[in-house]
């Protein structure tokens, strides 16, 4: 068995975190990396990561996450934000960028630039913003991944409500709307029941279907 899959045999959702133990730098910038580096839909990568240490922000979604004691004890809390909407000016903005970076243009990425901005910005800013959210999803498996190599704990979380999360970091303003939680941290082996229960998989016949 691969190391990655040993690792992810050992990850599993965290009930319980060491509230004095701090996930060191050089690991929470791997994991960050590995989610900016994630694939999205057209190269657009159409949400951010907010880092969330500070201990009454912290608590103050937890009032909002049915009260699970992972996101103040946790060591970082990563908050999953997702656009609100495609727009052109977010649309330019990453061909632009890509142009940048590469150093030249492409006809036929510049052609894909005007499919897209034919498409996405004339349909409803909650299509828009459910397909950015998709795309946030992907890199929660990054995310889960690098966590795992790292051997950081991780849990997570769609129990929050949004809304309340969105108006607690004013996102709003940054044109964001809250889509998942990620606490980083270590397990407290002696307070969490799932700890030491088998991990519970289907069978892969049962599984992946071959046609």
């Amino acid at each position: 068995m691969s190391n990655t899959l040993e690792l992810l045999n050992w990850r599993y959702a965290t009930k319980k975190m060491q509230s004095d133990a701090t996930v060191p730098a050089d690991k929470l910038e791997i994991i960050l990396e590995a989610i900016r580096l994630s694939a999205s839909s057209s190269g657009l990568q159409p949400y951010q990561v907010l880092v969330i240490t500070d201990p009454a922000i912290k608590q103050q979604i937890r009032e909002v996450a049915w009260n699970q004691s992972q996101v103040t004890d946790c060591s970082h809390l990563l908050v999953f934000a997702a656009w609100d909407n495609y727009t052109t000016e977010r649309i330019n903005m990453m061909f632009d960028l890509v142009n940048e970076q590469r150093g030249f243009k492409n006809e036929g990425w510049e052609a894909y630039r005007q499919k897209l901005l034919a498409y996405y910005p004339q349909r409803p800013a909650e299509q828009n913003f459910e397909h950015a959210a998709r795309q946030a999803y992907i890199g929660l498996g990054s995310a889960l991944i690098a966590a795992a190599e790292q051997q950081v704990d991780t849990t997570p979380m769609e129990g929050f409500e949004p809304e309340h999360v969105d108006k607690i970091l004013n996102l709003a303003e940054l044109g964001l709307k809250s889509v998942l939680l990620l606490p980083l941290g270590y397990r407290q082996t002696d307070g969490d029941w799932l700890v030491n229960l088998k991990k519970v998989r289907r069978a892969k016949e049962d599984f992946v279907l071959q046609r």
